[in-house]
């Protein structure tokens, strides 16, 4: 299941979203070809999972990642209740590209 949103700053070059995923949900295995993802823990715990190589990266409330262009993703909410996280994706144009693994 995808997440909800609510939009705080959308331009062409530049996404903030509050993004909240209920328990055990998660967004998609994706990529950006342009944006950069910085991923920051609100509320809740959340992973934000990668590939090639796979790796996993916890985070509770204040913890940040960030995710590189053409980098496959994917944020999970592993804790007990709603997660919610900040999305702050730039500079370029934002693109979500789904793939399988």
């Amino acid at each position: 299941m995808q997440a909800t949103e609510e939009v705080i700053i959308m331009t062409e070059n530049v996404r903030v979203r509050q993004m909240s995923l209920n328990e055990g949900d998660a967004t998609p295995w994706h990529y950006h070809t342009q944006v950069v993802d910085n991923i920051i823990c609100l509320q809740g715990a959340v992973e934000v999972q990668v590939r090639d190589p796979d790796l996993q990266f916890p985070l509770t409330p204040g913890k940040r990642c960030e995710v590189l262009t053409e980098r496959v993703h994917r944020v999970i909410n592993v804790g007990q209740g709603q997660a919610t996280y900040l999305l702050v994706q730039g500079i370029g144009e934002y693109d979500f590209n789904i793939t399988s693994i």
